[in-house]
């Protein structure tokens, strides 16, 4: 290295050019450092726009000789529009200073470059994770709803916050940001929330891309800041037809056509919920016994239910069930049907009746009847019409009965008792009465 340091001043470094006949010149500025000056390469576009000032580069750079292989190295320090000079000379005091120390300072920060790399090829965004985590779990899923469903509410409440964040740093107070905004305003999605970020990151914990508790946990943790989802959540009833209107409904409904009238009345008559109903399969039924085994990953509970089916349930799944189609109601084409496609035939009806000057078919505060509503029609019925006990028609919704002592005496599926029931329901459906005009408001257990 020269002897010197801070040979250049600041009029030399802007006013260095190259001669005509250069292609790369170096001043020296003392210490191991150069400003080094390299002509661009012409191009036919830009012939025009250069001038003296922007036909040159202007960079700079620390050479010293390898205490090892004694050959000459060169390690660029940056351009000059990013380093200004000052900046320049106190990274080449840096690197002598390593010589100084017997470090050579190239290898020294390839290493560094190795190290970074490395660091960052073990960071794993929550996206990442997420993926991952989905990846590993679908095996385990028979409904691509349930898939679908996991996708799309990470992607909408949790990605926009940590999706891009390594799964290592997402602590407790950026969970509760994903939460907050939801937990009381949409509690039943903010559990679900909560639930599948927790799983993402004990899937990254086992993967080795986190350590420590997991901070979406919900017993000691989250419950100590967010009030249960219970507490918050506004219940809903769906709008039910009064039971007394039941045999006139299905009377009226019977003169519909399509599949959506038929899997209306199957959901009536087996006190279904909707997607139960739509997503039939015809290996689920043994016709012969008049018995419908719905699997557990199509129940909301996750557990198997078994469905007595009355006559007119058999009959309706004989006329439609075909074997070249996975869905016993479905269009020509075997694709199944919307969740809209009963709401529709209620409509239709509706709109009839207007035209007739009748009333709509409705609830007792007037709100239009819904699909999943019939299920409260029959839990009503069964309540203040039958003899049935509780556990049984509980049993029929397949509801989990809250008592745990109840639950644990009623282990059974009651299936014989559920077959007098359903038999019994669909006996009091296949008697037309009109709507009664009386204020009649029944008592309604929630129905899920």
């Amino acid at each position: 290295m020269g002897r010197g340091r801070d040979l250049l001043s600041a009029v030399e470094v802007a006013n260095s050019k190259l001669k005509p006949s250069q292609k790369r010149r170096y001043l020296v500025d003392g210490g191991g450092l150069y400003l080094m000056i390299t002509r661009r390469a012409q191009g036919s576009a830009d012939k025009k726009a250069r001038t003296p000032a922007n036909q040159v580069s202007k960079s700079w750079c620390f050479r010293y000789r390898s205490r090892v292989t004694k050959k000459p190295v060169e390690l660029g320090l940056g351009p000059l529009a990013d380093v200004p000079m000052a900046r320049a000379r106190v990274k080449a005091a840096e690197l002598r200073g390593m010589l100084a120390e017997g470090i050579d300072p190239k290898t020294e920060i390839e290493k560094k470059r190795a190290g970074l790399k490395a660091e960052a090829a073990k960071v794993m965004t929550f996206d990442q994770a997420t993926k991952g985590c989905i990846q590993d779990r679908k095996g385990g899923w028979k409904n691509e709803k349930h898939l679908a469903q996991w996708e799309n509410t990470l992607e909408t409440y949790a990605s926009p916050v940590i999706g891009p964040l390594d799964v290592a740093i997402i602590d407790l107070a950026l969970v509760k940001k994903v939460l907050d905004p939801i937990w009381t305003t949409k509690p039943e999605t903010a559990s679900r929330v909560r639930q599948r970020i927790e799983a993402v990151l004990a899937w990254a914990t086992v993967h080795g891309r986190r350590k420590g508790p997991n901070p979406a946990q919900w017993k000691n943790n989250l419950d100590q800041i967010l009030p249960p989802t219970s507490k918050v959540k506004k219940k809903k009833n769906h709008p039910a037809l009064p039971y007394q209107q039941i045999g006139a409904f299905t009377a009226e409904l019977r003169t519909q056509h399509g599949a959506g009238a038929k899997a209306l009345e199957f959901l009536i008559l087996t006190a279904s919920r909707t997607n139960e109903t739509l997503g039939a399969d015809p290996k689920e039924f043994n016709l012969d016994r008049a018995i419908w085994t719905i699997p557990a990953e199509r129940m909301k509970a996750e557990k198997e239910h078994t469905v007595p089916l009355c006559p007119r349930a058999v009959e309706i799944v004989r006329g439609l069930i075909s074997e070249r189609h996975n869905r016993i109601f479905c269009n020509s084409d075997g694709e199944a049907l919307s969740d809209a496609v009963m709401l529709r035939v209620i409509w239709r009806m509706n709109q009839k009746r207007a035209a007739e000057g009748k009333d709509a078919w409705q609830d007792s505060k007037g709100q239009k009847a819904v699909p999943h509503g019939f299920r409260s029609t029959f839990r009503d019925w069964a309540g203040e019409c039958s003899n049935f006990p509780r556990e049984v028609i509980e049993n029929a919704l397949a509801h989990q009965l809250k008592d745990k002592a109840e639950a644990a005496y009623s282990r059974g599926t009651q299936l014989a008792k559920r077959k007098l029931l359903m038999n019994s329901w669909a006996a009091y459906c296949a008697k037309p009465s009109e709507p009664q005009s009386e204020n009649v408001i029944p008592i309604r257990a929630e129905v899920g």
